[in-house]
């Protein structure tokens, strides 16, 4: 519970259209290799936003290490049950999943419990968008916008003043963004601290569609919302 509370911080909103997940990178400087998060992969840097399954985003505040694992088991479970039903594992079958493992290594001898808490971003046919939370104890809830890591009382308590029911992607996505801004340790607010992820339905194929933000596709969120600081050094340039 020590690592989580010290962890970036990782905050979701539940739309009527959609779930916006957004989370505050912690391992940054200017000698980490970024190339498989600018052009490879599907996105994110896999510190803190993960791609479970098509219709499933993570995103994980603790040790990375226990997440890495956590997350590994989730997308074989996922398969699994493609493999087996033939469709996409339903939100709440997959939180429960990970959350009876976790609860397995809280109750025999010699073993720890994973210090990881995670969100989970999600879309089934019979209940829709979904945002779940689970913590190390196997403990997991139902939420319209929550937030773990770091300052999570802050970003919840700002949440409670600005979440509407009837919200939008377009509306929670500057929420989530102006909340982040508020609650994140760093002083600027820019792509090599932040990752992002949205998951809405495809208007043609009505599948869901996850999508992990690019970096400089965050920057020109922020610069959208008029969220972007700029750098002293910069401005004194300017000047």
């Amino acid at each position: 519970m020590e690592a989580i509370s010290h962890a970036g911080t990782v905050l979701g909103v539940l739309a009527k259209d959609g779930v916006v997940l957004a989370a505050e990178k912690k391992v940054t400087g200017k000698l980490l290799d970024l190339s498989s998060a600018k052009e490879g992969g599907y996105g994110g840097s896999g510190e803190k936003i993960y791609l479970l399954n098509s219709n499933v985003i993570g995103g994980v505040a603790g040790l990375t290490a226990d997440a890495n694992s956590l997350v590994n088991f989730a997308r074989t479970a996922a398969q699994r049950h493609l493999l087996m039903y033939n469709e996409d594992i339903p939100v709440e079958l997959l939180a429960q999943r990970l959350c009876d493992m976790k609860q397995g290594y809280t109750q025999f001898g010699g073993l720890r419990p994973f210090g990881v808490s995670l969100l989970y971003a999600g879309y089934d046919p019979h209940y829709h968008f979904q945002l779940y939370h689970s913590d190390p104890s196997g403990n997991y809830s139902g939420w319209k916008a929550t937030c773990i890591g770091a300052n999570n009382g802050t970003a919840q308590s700002l949440l409670k003043q600005e979440y509407k029911d009837d919200i939008e992607v377009k509306d929670a996505i500057g929420l989530v963004l102006r909340t982040m801004s508020k609650t994140m340790d760093s002083t600027t607010l820019g792509s090599e601290k932040l990752e992002f992820a949205v998951l809405t339905l495809d208007p043609v194929t009505k599948q869901p569609r996850a999508k992990i933000y690019r970096p400089a596709e965050i920057d020109a969120l922020l610069l959208a919302e008029g969220l972007t600081k700029k750098d002293e050094d910069t401005e004194m340039k300017s000047v």
